[in-house]
Protein backbone atom coordinates (compact mmCIF):
# COMPACT_ATOMS: atom_id res chain seq x y z
CA UNK A 1 0.00 0.00 0.00
CA UNK A 2 1.04 3.40 -0.92
CA UNK A 3 1.36 5.68 1.52
CA UNK A 4 -0.56 8.98 1.29
CA UNK A 5 1.85 11.54 1.90
CA UNK A 6 5.51 11.27 2.53
CA UNK A 7 8.02 13.54 4.86
CA UNK A 8 11.60 12.92 4.57
CA UNK A 9 13.22 14.57 7.75
CA UNK A 10 16.84 15.25 7.69
CA UNK A 11 19.02 17.48 10.09
CA UNK A 12 22.04 19.03 11.57
CA UNK A 13 24.10 19.30 8.49
CA UNK A 14 26.24 22.06 10.20
CA UNK A 15 27.84 23.43 7.07
CA UNK A 16 31.14 25.17 6.60
CA UNK A 17 32.36 27.62 4.06
CA UNK A 18 35.55 27.53 2.20
CA UNK A 19 35.78 23.80 2.15
CA UNK A 20 36.58 23.67 6.14
CA UNK A 21 35.87 20.53 7.90
CA UNK A 22 33.61 20.64 10.87
CA UNK A 23 35.48 19.84 14.24
CA UNK A 24 38.58 20.08 11.48
CA UNK A 25 37.76 16.11 11.19
CA UNK A 26 33.92 16.16 9.47
CA UNK A 27 33.37 16.89 5.69
CA UNK A 28 29.99 18.01 5.79
CA UNK A 29 29.43 19.43 2.69
CA UNK A 30 30.18 16.31 0.48
CA UNK A 31 28.10 14.68 3.58
CA UNK A 32 24.65 17.00 2.43
CA UNK A 33 25.77 16.53 -1.23
CA UNK A 34 25.19 12.46 -0.70
CA UNK A 35 22.01 13.17 0.97
CA UNK A 36 20.58 14.73 -1.21
CA UNK A 37 21.69 12.43 -4.32
CA UNK A 38 19.89 9.77 -1.75
CA UNK A 39 16.37 11.63 -1.68
CA UNK A 40 16.58 12.07 -5.25
CA UNK A 41 16.81 7.98 -5.81
CA UNK A 42 13.71 7.35 -3.46
CA UNK A 43 10.71 5.54 -4.91
CA UNK A 44 7.86 6.87 -4.32
CA UNK A 45 9.54 10.46 -4.26
CA UNK A 46 9.45 12.74 -0.87
CA UNK A 47 6.11 14.95 -0.87
CA UNK A 48 8.15 17.26 1.31
CA UNK A 49 11.55 17.39 2.62
CA UNK A 50 11.95 18.96 6.45
CA UNK A 51 15.13 20.75 7.68
CA UNK A 52 15.41 20.21 11.62
CA UNK A 53 18.06 22.92 12.57
CA UNK A 54 21.97 23.38 12.80
CA UNK A 55 21.62 23.68 8.80
CA UNK A 56 25.11 25.21 8.92
CA UNK A 57 28.30 25.57 11.62
CA UNK A 58 28.31 29.22 12.50
CA UNK A 59 25.21 31.00 10.76
CA UNK A 60 27.06 32.95 8.18
CA UNK A 61 26.15 34.54 5.09
CA UNK A 62 28.92 31.92 3.47
CA UNK A 63 27.92 29.25 4.97
CA UNK A 64 24.19 29.79 3.98
CA UNK A 65 25.32 30.24 0.15
CA UNK A 66 26.97 27.21 0.06
CA UNK A 67 24.08 25.46 1.88
CA UNK A 68 21.57 27.42 -0.78
CA UNK A 69 23.72 26.03 -3.70
CA UNK A 70 23.33 22.67 -2.42
CA UNK A 71 20.16 22.02 -1.60
CA UNK A 72 18.90 23.45 -4.72
CA UNK A 73 19.65 20.22 -6.33
CA UNK A 74 16.74 18.59 -4.42
CA UNK A 75 13.77 17.63 -6.76
CA UNK A 76 11.09 18.21 -4.34
CA UNK A 77 9.77 20.50 -1.90
CA UNK A 78 11.60 21.74 1.22
CA UNK A 79 11.27 23.59 4.53
CA UNK A 80 13.51 24.33 7.73
CA UNK A 81 13.68 25.33 11.28
CA UNK A 82 16.69 26.98 12.70
CA UNK A 83 18.99 25.14 15.31
CA UNK A 84 21.36 26.71 17.99
CA UNK A 85 24.15 26.91 15.56
CA UNK A 86 22.43 28.83 13.34
CA UNK A 87 22.09 32.46 13.27
CA UNK A 88 18.60 34.04 13.18
CA UNK A 89 19.40 36.90 11.00
CA UNK A 90 21.05 34.61 8.56
CA UNK A 91 18.74 32.35 8.17
CA UNK A 92 15.86 34.54 7.92
CA UNK A 93 17.96 36.39 4.75
CA UNK A 94 18.90 33.33 3.23
CA UNK A 95 15.34 31.88 3.03
CA UNK A 96 13.61 35.23 2.67
CA UNK A 97 12.48 34.11 -0.72
CA UNK A 98 10.86 31.16 0.43
CA UNK A 99 6.97 31.41 0.81
CA UNK A 100 6.64 29.26 3.84
CA UNK A 101 8.65 31.30 6.06
CA UNK A 102 6.55 34.52 6.91
CA UNK A 103 8.40 37.96 6.36
CA UNK A 104 7.83 40.11 9.17
CA UNK A 105 7.46 37.73 11.68
CA UNK A 106 9.17 37.73 15.43
CA UNK A 107 10.27 34.31 15.53
CA UNK A 108 11.29 31.61 12.76
CA UNK A 109 7.94 29.93 13.14
CA UNK A 110 5.73 29.01 10.10
CA UNK A 111 2.43 26.72 9.37
CA UNK A 112 1.89 25.11 5.90
CA UNK A 113 -1.75 24.12 6.29
CA UNK A 114 -2.96 23.61 2.59
CA UNK A 115 -1.24 19.99 2.29
CA UNK A 116 -3.38 16.58 3.34
CA UNK A 117 -1.65 16.98 7.10
CA UNK A 118 -0.80 20.25 9.05
CA UNK A 119 3.20 20.74 8.67
CA UNK A 120 3.81 22.97 11.83
CA UNK A 121 7.45 24.68 12.33
CA UNK A 122 8.29 25.44 15.33
CA UNK A 123 11.29 28.12 16.43
CA UNK A 124 12.85 26.52 19.90
CA UNK A 125 16.02 28.50 19.81
CA UNK A 126 17.41 30.86 22.32
CA UNK A 127 19.89 33.36 20.97
CA UNK A 128 23.70 32.51 21.49
CA UNK A 129 22.63 29.58 23.73
CA UNK A 130 22.42 25.85 23.30
CA UNK A 131 19.81 24.88 24.98
CA UNK A 132 16.51 25.38 23.59
CA UNK A 133 12.77 26.97 25.24
CA UNK A 134 9.57 28.19 23.75
CA UNK A 135 8.65 31.23 25.33
CA UNK A 136 5.12 32.40 26.34
CA UNK A 137 4.56 34.07 22.62
CA UNK A 138 5.49 31.35 20.96
CA UNK A 139 3.90 28.59 22.93
CA UNK A 140 0.61 30.69 22.59
CA UNK A 141 1.23 31.08 18.41
CA UNK A 142 1.72 27.31 18.61
CA UNK A 143 -1.56 26.54 20.83
CA UNK A 144 -3.42 29.08 17.90
CA UNK A 145 -1.82 27.65 15.05
CA UNK A 146 -2.95 23.51 16.14
CA UNK A 147 -6.41 25.28 17.38
CA UNK A 148 -6.59 26.47 13.02
CA UNK A 149 -6.52 22.77 11.90
CA UNK A 150 -8.15 20.42 14.67
CA UNK A 151 -9.44 18.42 12.17
CA UNK A 152 -6.17 16.81 10.61
CA UNK A 153 -3.10 15.24 11.33
CA UNK A 154 -0.23 17.26 12.74
CA UNK A 155 3.38 16.77 12.72
CA UNK A 156 5.13 19.88 15.18
CA UNK A 157 8.73 20.38 13.82
CA UNK A 158 11.33 21.63 16.12
CA UNK A 159 15.38 21.66 16.65
CA UNK A 160 15.79 20.73 20.62
CA UNK A 161 14.78 17.41 22.09
CA UNK A 162 11.90 17.70 24.07
CA UNK A 163 12.76 14.44 26.48
CA UNK A 164 15.68 12.92 28.44
CA UNK A 165 17.88 10.82 25.86
CA UNK A 166 20.03 9.58 28.54
CA UNK A 167 23.00 11.67 27.18
CA UNK A 168 24.48 13.86 29.73
CA UNK A 169 25.81 16.27 27.97
CA UNK A 170 22.95 16.38 25.41
CA UNK A 171 20.20 16.71 27.77
CA UNK A 172 22.01 20.02 29.44
CA UNK A 173 20.61 21.55 26.38
CA UNK A 174 17.84 19.73 24.90
CA UNK A 175 14.24 21.54 25.29
CA UNK A 176 13.58 24.07 28.57
CA UNK A 177 9.88 23.53 29.65
CA UNK A 178 8.69 20.38 28.54
CA UNK A 179 6.13 20.29 30.38
CA UNK A 180 4.21 23.30 28.81
CA UNK A 181 4.70 22.08 25.42
CA UNK A 182 3.17 19.26 26.92
CA UNK A 183 0.03 20.26 27.94
CA UNK A 184 -0.33 21.96 24.43
CA UNK A 185 0.48 18.59 22.72
CA UNK A 186 -2.38 16.99 24.68
CA UNK A 187 -4.85 19.80 24.44
CA UNK A 188 -4.62 19.06 20.71
CA UNK A 189 -4.65 15.89 20.25
CA UNK A 190 -4.47 16.06 16.53
CA UNK A 191 -0.62 16.20 16.64
CA UNK A 192 0.74 12.56 15.71
CA UNK A 193 4.21 12.90 15.35
CA UNK A 194 6.91 15.56 16.76
CA UNK A 195 10.39 15.73 14.73
CA UNK A 196 13.50 16.87 16.32
CA UNK A 197 16.67 17.24 15.38
CA UNK A 198 19.88 18.52 17.89
CA UNK A 199 21.19 14.76 19.23
CA UNK A 200 22.39 13.56 15.94
CA UNK A 201 20.95 10.08 16.68
CA UNK A 202 17.39 8.22 16.04
CA UNK A 203 15.39 8.61 18.90
CA UNK A 204 11.96 8.10 19.87
CA UNK A 205 9.93 8.53 22.62
CA UNK A 206 6.48 9.82 23.64
CA UNK A 207 5.19 13.16 24.81
CA UNK A 208 1.02 13.57 25.72
CA UNK A 209 0.37 10.85 23.28
CA UNK A 210 1.93 12.07 19.99
CA UNK A 211 5.21 9.70 18.87
CA UNK A 212 8.65 11.60 19.42
CA UNK A 213 11.75 11.33 16.75
CA UNK A 214 14.63 13.03 16.51
CA UNK A 215 16.76 12.31 13.09
CA UNK A 216 20.04 11.08 12.87
CA UNK A 217 23.11 13.63 11.51
CA UNK A 218 23.18 14.10 7.75
CA UNK A 219 27.21 13.43 8.24
CA UNK A 220 28.38 12.98 12.09
CA UNK A 221 26.55 11.16 15.33
CA UNK A 222 26.86 12.09 18.90
CA UNK A 223 28.48 8.67 20.30
CA UNK A 224 25.91 6.96 22.37
CA UNK A 225 27.88 7.02 25.71
CA UNK A 226 25.16 6.96 28.64
CA UNK A 227 28.06 7.18 31.40
CA UNK A 228 27.01 10.68 33.83
CA UNK A 229 30.14 12.12 33.61
CA UNK A 230 30.65 11.02 29.83
CA UNK A 231 32.23 13.19 27.27
CA UNK A 232 30.51 15.33 24.73
CA UNK A 233 32.27 13.30 22.04
CA UNK A 234 31.18 12.61 18.20
CA UNK A 235 31.63 9.41 16.00
CA UNK A 236 31.35 8.68 12.51
CA UNK A 237 29.13 6.01 12.26
CA UNK A 238 26.85 5.98 9.39
CA UNK A 239 24.94 9.41 8.74
CA UNK A 240 21.11 8.74 7.99
CA UNK A 241 17.96 10.05 7.66
CA UNK A 242 14.08 9.45 8.40
CA UNK A 243 11.30 8.56 6.04
CA UNK A 244 7.94 9.11 7.76
CA UNK A 245 4.70 7.85 5.83
CA UNK A 246 1.31 9.09 6.54
CA UNK A 247 -1.66 7.04 5.52
CA UNK A 248 -4.71 8.39 5.73
CA UNK A 249 -7.04 5.92 7.87
CA UNK A 250 -3.84 4.83 9.58
CA UNK A 251 -1.72 7.02 10.35
CA UNK A 252 2.36 7.66 10.66
CA UNK A 253 5.36 4.91 10.02
CA UNK A 254 8.69 5.52 10.54
CA UNK A 255 11.50 4.40 9.01
CA UNK A 256 14.82 4.74 9.48
CA UNK A 257 17.37 5.20 6.24
CA UNK A 258 21.31 5.14 5.32
CA UNK A 259 22.48 7.80 3.72
CA UNK A 260 24.75 6.82 0.33
CA UNK A 261 24.85 3.69 -1.70
CA UNK A 262 22.79 1.03 -0.42
CA UNK A 263 24.17 -1.65 -2.53
CA UNK A 264 22.28 -4.25 -4.63
CA UNK A 265 19.77 -6.29 -3.72
CA UNK A 266 19.40 -10.07 -3.10
CA UNK A 267 16.24 -12.42 -3.47
CA UNK A 268 14.74 -15.02 -0.45
CA UNK A 269 13.61 -17.36 -2.70
CA UNK A 270 14.69 -19.14 -6.02
CA UNK A 271 12.43 -19.26 -8.91
CA UNK A 272 9.97 -22.20 -7.59
CA UNK A 273 9.14 -19.53 -4.74
CA UNK A 274 10.98 -21.70 -2.10
CA UNK A 275 13.24 -19.85 0.80
CA UNK A 276 16.44 -20.53 -0.67
CA UNK A 277 18.08 -22.93 1.24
Amino acid sequence: MRPDFVIAQISDFHIKAQGKLSYKKVDTLNALKKCIHTLNQLTPRPNLVVMTGDLTDFGTTEEYAVLKDVISELHMPWVAIPGNHDNPETFREAFSDESWLPPKSEFLSWSLSELPIHIVGLDSTVPFKPWGEICPKRMAWLDETLAQQPNKDTVVLLHHHPFQSGIAHMDKQNLRGIERLSKIIEKHKQTKLILCGHLHRFVTTQLAGATVCSAPGTSHQVAPDFRKNAPAHFNLEPAGMLLHHWYKNIGFTTHYLNIGHQGRTYPFYDENGLLID
